[in-house]
């Protein structure tokens, strides 16, 4: 299993803009709400493996239980009949690929608004396809170390059902088909391992180089999209990524 550097990219450029992000509980209750409707109104995270995902997220993000709560109860009320979950595709400055997944109530004020930031930073909102192309789905799971050696996580991953490894300091990234997540992360625990965290997320099949003028202009376009309420996460294909300070 050869690592690579695309999901640690993507986690240090997310967990910088996520400081600056004052809406962060919004969005990850949005993303309690929608896997609720989804589901046809499974509340339970033990039934719901969506919502359990969207639940562990938001209290590693120390989101208050009443918020949580509030939020499950919310995809059960007559407001939850206009959520839905929805992805965009664009092009950044010099063509950079961009996909934006997003959970909103009114899709009009959504694709405006984004539409918006794309045309005052250089960018270009796409039609339905004209990017995703380049990307793979897929899930990654975050697990401690935990005094165990890279051999060992290695094939505690296999057996369980890992695609790919990536080390990354005190942690390591499993990559896994998407439909697989849910059976690798209950295989992964009951390995006695810490997952941190387990999520679907959008992978570059490749990424392209720029210099550092181009680097800023994108990640500020990532950024100014990221700070949109109905924004859930932003996904870019292009390499070696770093926020700007």
């Amino acid at each position: 299993m050869s690592g690579h550097s695309k999901w640690a990219t993507i986690k240090r450029q997310k967990g910088a803009t996520d400081a600056r992000r004052g809406q962060l509980f919004t969005k990850l209750s949005n993303a309690i709400t929608i896997a609720v409707k989804q589901s046809g109104g499974i509340d339970d995270p033990e039934s719901n493996f969506k919502l359990r995902l969207a639940v562990d997220r938001a209290r590693s993000a120390n989101v208050p239980k009443e918020n949580i709560e509030r939020a499950i109860q919310k995809a059960k009320g007559a407001a939850a009949g206009s959520v839905e979950e929805l992805l965009y595709e664009g092009f950044g400055p010099s063509g950079v690929a961009i996909i934006i997944t997003a959970v909103t109530d009114n899709k009009q004020r959504t694709v405006s608004t984004i539409k918006s930031v794309f045309d005052k930073n250089g960018g270009t909102l796409g039609a339905q396809g004209s990017v995703s192309y380049l990307f793979s789905k897929r899930g990654v799971l975050v697990v401690k170390k935990t005094g165990l050696s890279q051999e060992a996580l290695l094939t505690k991953g296999i057996a369980a059902g890992v695609m790919d490894m990536e080390d990354d300091r005190d942690s390591v990234f499993f990559y896994v088909e998407p439909q697989q997540l849910q059976h690798v992360r209950k295989a992964l625990l009951e390995e006695g391992l810490e997952v941190e965290s387990a999520e679907f997320v959008y992978l570059p099949l490749s990424e392209v180089e720029h210099d550092t003028g181009i680097q800023h202009k994108v990640l500020s376009l990532i950024e100014k999209l990221e700070e949109l309420d109905d924004v859930q996460e932003v996904y870019t294909n292009l390499k070696n990524a770093t926020p700007n300070e």
